[in-house]
């Protein structure tokens, strides 16, 4: 890895620690216990710009500064014990979300290829952050008797469309800012 590339890995990971907390400056975006964060954002563009690779490896960076105890997942909270937190899920998804974004661009580059690129990594962040969310409130987290996996799907019903934009936008972003940063991404 040159140092360029460490750089950007650990911008993304600054990037995440700042995406997971922007509710702890607007509190109000917390629905249903699952606050609505930038993270999905990031996640999906370390993957466009840094590639399957890297991007993966600044999520896994920040996943692991997070369970070594630093407060940056949402809300500050951070140590290992994070792993029994019902959003868990989410902040595993991002290395997967990084990797497969990166691995689609990588094989096109085209501007339609990033915007998929951008709702396939929202798609996989939703798929395992919220079926993570469902069996934590099930079996550890003690979910009410009302709570069912219908309901834990409709919990992500008001985030929902932020992300969609947002992952679009992501898409336009790292489509243009590719060009002008020119990373070298390694596979």
């Amino acid at each position: 890895m040159s140092a360029l590339s460490l750089v950007y890995c650990g911008m993304f990971a600054a990037l995440m620690m700042i995406g997971a907390n922007i509710t702890s400056f607007v509190p109000f975006l917390v629905v249903g216990g699952v606050p609505i964060t930038l993270q999905t954002f990031f996640a999906v563009l370390a993957g466009l710009l840094l590639g399957s690779r890297l991007g993966a490896t600044a999520m896994t960076v920040y996943l692991v500064v997070g369970l070594a105890g630093a407060p940056v997942f949402a809300k500050f909270q951070g140590g290992f014990s994070a792993i029994l937190l019902p959003t868990f899920g989410f902040i595993v998804s991002f290395i997967l979300v990084a990797y497969v974004v990166g691995k689609i661009v990588e094989k096109n580059g085209s501007l339609r290829s990033y915007v998929i690129a951008g709702l396939v990594g929202m798609i996989i962040n939703y798929l395992i952050g919220t079926n993570w969310m469902y069996f934590a409130y099930k079996f550890w987290a003690a979910a009410p008797d009302a709570f069912t996996y219908k309901v834990a799907w409709l919990w992500m019903v008001p985030p929902l469309p932020k992300d969609i934009l947002l992952s679009i936008l992501a898409g336009i972003f790292g489509h243009r800012m590719y060009k002008v940063l020119k990373v070298r991404r390694v596979r």
